[in-house]
């Protein structure tokens, strides 16, 4: 089984692919820590993110492996653990930036199927195009969306206790930045799949959110099962 998260950046999408995955024993990708790691390989190699070319280079050639059980997933960029690293503002633009080149995208979308066929039991994704790009034809999709001031507040919220926080302000404009650019890119642009769930999150508590996802994974799996 094949489980599609797709939508904005502080949705939520992580965090409850991971309860999903763990509930079903699937395997997680967190493909947005995929785009991270390259962002994260751009930054360190000083390259400019105007050079598309050497960008699309850098993924091409960098090895990203995600190790470990979905609560304890680890990240690795060319055999380093990167985990921490990657979750900082800086890399999260970056991944953004990376994000919008069409090569960089072809070259993690195909690694990201690799990972979700090859798995014995299925998997679950998160990102902003998994039911539309890289696996349009999922088992089950999803789409948590959120305002952005709630989105922000999460952010923020999730940075103070990490010791990373700017401002509430700086974080907002953040996130609506990337909105922008996940929106108006021209390769595989964020959208909803005409086929996906939409839940809104903003009025929602975590488990709210997973109680509702349970229930309608639960009735998926029903329905495909023979009696």
């Amino acid at each position: 089984m094949i489980i599609a998260i797709d939508g904005p950046s502080g949705a939520g999408k992580s965090t409850l692919g991971k309860m999903l995955a763990k509930n079903f024993n699937l395997l997680y990708l967190d493909t947005g820590a995929m785009y991270r790691a390259v962002g994260l390989a751009v930054l360190e190699t000083n390259a400019s993110f105007e050079d598309k070319a050497r960008v699309a280079a850098i993924a091409r050639n960098s090895k990203i492996e995600l190790v470990g059980e979905p609560e304890d997933l680890r990240i690795f960029l060319d055999g380093r653990n990167v985990s921490a690293e990657i979750r900082t503002n800086e890399v999260g633009q970056a991944a953004s930036i990376v994000s919008t080149v069409s090569e960089v995208r072809r070259i993690l979308v195909e690694h990201q199927r690799t990972l979700g066929q090859n798995s014995a039991t299925g998997a679950v994704l998160d990102g902003r195009d998994i039911g539309t790009v890289v696996f349009p034809n999922a088992d089950l999709k999803f789409f948590l969306t959120a305002k952005p001031e709630a989105r922000a507040v999460r952010r923020y919220t999730e940075d103070s206790e990490k010791g990373t926080a700017t401002t509430y302000e700086r974080t907002l404009a953040e996130i609506n930045q990337r909105d922008e650019r996940d929106v108006s890119r021209e390769d595989s642009p964020l959208q909803i799949a005409a086929d996906a769930v939409v839940i809104d999150t903003s009025e929602l508590n975590l488990t709210e959110v997973f109680e509702q996802m349970l229930g309608i994974t639960n009735e998926k799996i029903a329905q495909d099962t023979p009696v």
